[in-house]
Formats: C-alpha cells, structure tokens, sequence
C-alpha cells in the first residue's frame, strides 16, 4: 500500500467508514476511529475492561477487544439491514477507546467511568459501553444520575442481579442498590430474560421471564416495554447471558432456556421512539466463546442499539 492510499483510512479528515474490509485495522468498534473528542460528539462507543466483581467464570476483562474484532463483520454493510438510514452518516460516533485502571482498583475504576463519560453527558452526547462484568453498569448509572435524575431501567439478563448476600463489588447487586441510591425508578423499569431464582412477591421491578419471552409475540414484548418506561430517560443494558447458551456461550453464568439472537435484535428495534440516554453490552468472555460466536452476538447488539439512538436523531443538514 502506497503512502497515498494508507492516508484515507488514518488521516484526521478522514471518513472512518470508507473501507469494508473485515480483517484490516480491526481494532476499533466498526472502524471508528478512536479518539477523545468530546465536542461535537453524538454517541461514544468505550469499552470497560473489568471483571474483578464475577461470581462465576472470570474473563469478560476480554470482551472489549473480542466485540470489537467481532464488529469487524459488520463493517461491509452502507446501512443495517433492515434499517432504511446509514447511522454512520446521521450521527457523530467516536470510539473512546477502553477505560484504564490500576490492576485491582476497582475504586478507580468507578471513578474513571464517572469522570469520563461525564464529560459526554455535560455535552449531550450518549454513550454506548462494552463490558466488562455487569458490575459496571452501577458506576455508569450513577454517572448518568448526575445528568439526567432518576432513569427508567430497561434490563435484559438471566438474572435478577438484586441479591443482597454480595460482596460491595459484586455482578449480581447492582439492581438491588441502584433503586435506594435513587438511581433507577422501579416502577418504571422492566426486567426481560429472568430465569433463575427470585422472589416476586418482594421484588421491586415488572419482570418478563425468558419462557414468557420466548412464548409472547415480539409486538407484545415491545408495548409492555413502551408502557412501562414512558417518556423517562432510559438507561438499557444488555446482559450477554439473556441469550441462550447456544446463541451465546462465552459468559461467566450461562443459563439454558434463553432467547436468540433474531429476537432480541427484534425486540430491539421495536423500541424506536423510547428516550435512550446510555446503554451497554456486558458479560462477554471471550475465553469460553467458539467462532466467535458470542463475540459477534455482542458486536451485533452493538450496532443495533447504535441504529435505535440514531433512529431518535435529526439527520444531519
């Protein structure tokens, strides 16, 4: 390659999705260049390397850079199918790279995710996260707390995570205290995919099982799902193991009896029109994946969610 032709894909005035190739410069999330720039940013796409807070199989640490190689499938389409617009053209995406943090300091960790897209709420921008343990989503939401009050919380996983028997940082208590720190509004929440144990008769948020999913049709799934957050910010986040093992099989907790991928992308794209202010896909470990498999599921989420922000954006004149 010329010094000519390397410069469209790594000059400053570049335009970050002119190549569709899916093996080249794979390293950020769908070629998006990265960079800090927070004026002038929609959406920023970061990753949080963290997993010190698993109860299970360690290793989601690794889910960034596997998402993101993953997405490198995706980059070969103009628009998504079946959208009718190219998000890439309607809003000013970055990838911020992934958060740093000393080994071991989850203090830190929590700090840095509130300090730095902070930054991006102050200028109404929105972000989009990969995780990372599902222990992250807790800093994330105290971060969007600060700029838009209490949010409706919208949560695909196989477990509650409300327990209250958890460690101070532990992936399965960030729903049980994210509600008394005021947070999230229970009322205004909905749970989708649960299938381990919980109590409903003491338990704060509306829950759709993930038989019920499977057994509902998708436009009911969606109205429920409209219903209950109403017009509040909403902060969605997509816990990997909500799909089915066979859909989705590098996570730390996998549980039988989940949904696919075809119907969480379509419940997905039914929620056009919801306020999303933040969202993220966690509990992607790549060490326990095959092909790919999961990775790609992530990477997938990703975008789509990505086309659902852009969906309840103006197009750029």
């Amino acid at each position: 390659m010329t010094d000519d032709e390397s410069s469209k894909y790594f000059t400053k005035d570049s335009d970050p999705f002119d190549t569709e190739s899916m093996f080249a410069n794979a390293y950020s999330f769908l070629g998006i260049p990265f960079s800090r720039q927070v004026e002038k940013t929609d959406l920023a796409i970061l990753g949080i390397p963290y997993d010190l807070a698993t109860t299970g199989r360690a290793g989601t640490r690794h889910g960034p850079q596997a998402v993101r190689i993953a997405s490198a499938n995706l980059r070969w389409e103009e628009k998504r199918w079946p959208w009718n617009f190219d998000v890439r053209k309607r809003i000013n995406a970055i990838d911020y790279g992934d958060l740093e943090f000393g080994p071991g300091e989850s203090e830190e960790m929590i700090e840095g995710v509130i300090r730095h897209t902070g930054q991006f709420y102050q200028e109404g921008a929105k972000t989009l996260v990969i995780g990372g343990d599902h222990f992250i989503t807790l800093p994330l939401l105290r971060s969007v707390h600060q700029h838009y009050g209490k949010v409706a919380l919208v949560h695909f996983d196989a477990h509650t995570d409300t327990y209250t028997v958890g460690a101070k940082y532990d992936h399965g208590s960030m729903f049980y205290h994210a509600p008394r720190e005021g947070l999230v509004d229970p009322a205004h929440s909905i749970q989708l995919g649960i299938r381990t144990e919980y109590d409903p008769d003491d338990h704060e948020f509306m829950v759709l099982s993930g038989a019920e999913l499977n057994d509902q049709p998708t436009i009911d799934i969606i109205d429920a799902i409209k219903q209950r957050v109403g017009s509040l910010p909403v902060y969605l986040t997509f816990d990997i193991d909500c799909l089915d093992p066979a859909y989705a099989p590098g996570t730390g907790t996998p549980v039988v009896g989940g949904i696919s991928t075809d119907k969480a992308l379509k419940i997905i794209r039914g929620l056009s029109g919801i306020n999303i202010v933040a969202a993220d896909v966690v509990e992607v470990a790549p060490s326990y994946d095959h092909a790919e498999i999961t990775a790609l599921a992530g990477a997938t989420l990703l975008l789509e969610l990505m086309y659902l922000i852009g969906s309840n954006t103006l197009p750029k004149e």
